[in-house]
């Protein structure tokens, strides 16, 4: 149960520091309206996420039976999850464009979050296939993976949105960036692991 707590919060905390429209609209939403509505973003993925998790499940459950299927997301996944490490540690700053919108901060994560590839791809490649793991140990595994993940991403851009609301300058310090390295390190490790599930399931090694 513990190594699934720990790759849910390792996830969840790479999502959550890692650019992407999302956290752009954290810190837009941030710098115009005030942290409050910061916040109400960062909760969208509380809201939109579901949807997309039943169907990564609907599109995983038609491949349980095949394990060329399986190996291909676990390579799938490998090659997502280690692109989003490298692209973590090469990122510099982050830079934002404000502008005079009315606060709509929930509505616009939520839309923000249904249309990104991001979500999609993550739950089809990495995350339906960890929460199967987690499930073959037991239900604590399965809530240690996903309460692990999504407290770690909701609450890490809850604290950017408090950190960007104190300083603007706050996303091309070196807290940040190299807390996003870190992580992106992290993530290739993890990819690494994905790579050679897939390559098992799919008998080449």
């Amino acid at each position: 149960m513990t190594d699934f707590l720990i790759i849910g919060i390792t996830l969840g905390l790479s999502a959550g520091f890692a650019p992407g429209p999302l956290l752009t609209l954290v810190i837009s939403e941030s710098l115009q309206h005030g942290v409050r509505s910061g916040v109400k973003v960062a909760l969208a993925p509380v809201i939109t996420d579901l949807p997309i998790i039943l169907l990564a499940l609907l599109v995983i459950s038609g491949l349980s039976g095949f394990k060329n299927g399986l190996g291909a997301i676990s390579l799938a996944g490998a090659v997502f999850i280690f692109y989003t490490g490298y692209e973590n540690m090469r990122t510099k700053a982050v830079e934002v464009s404000v502008q005079n919108e009315p606060p709509k901060s929930l509505l616009k994560g939520v839309v923000a979050n249904l249309l990104s590839p991001y979500p999609y791809l993550f739950w089809i490649s990495v995350g339906v296939p960890y929460m199967n793991r987690a499930l073959n140990i037991g239900e604590w595994a399965l809530a240690a993976f996903i309460g692990g993940f999504y407290i770690s991403l909701v609450g890490t851009k809850i604290l950017l949105a408090l950190a960007v609301g104190r300083s603007r300058t706050f996303l091309s310090g070196n807290i940040y960036l190299y807390t996003l390295r870190f992580l992106g390190a992290l993530l290739c490790v993890f990819a690494l692991m994905l790579f050679r599930d897939g390559t098992k399931l799919l008998g080449l090694f």
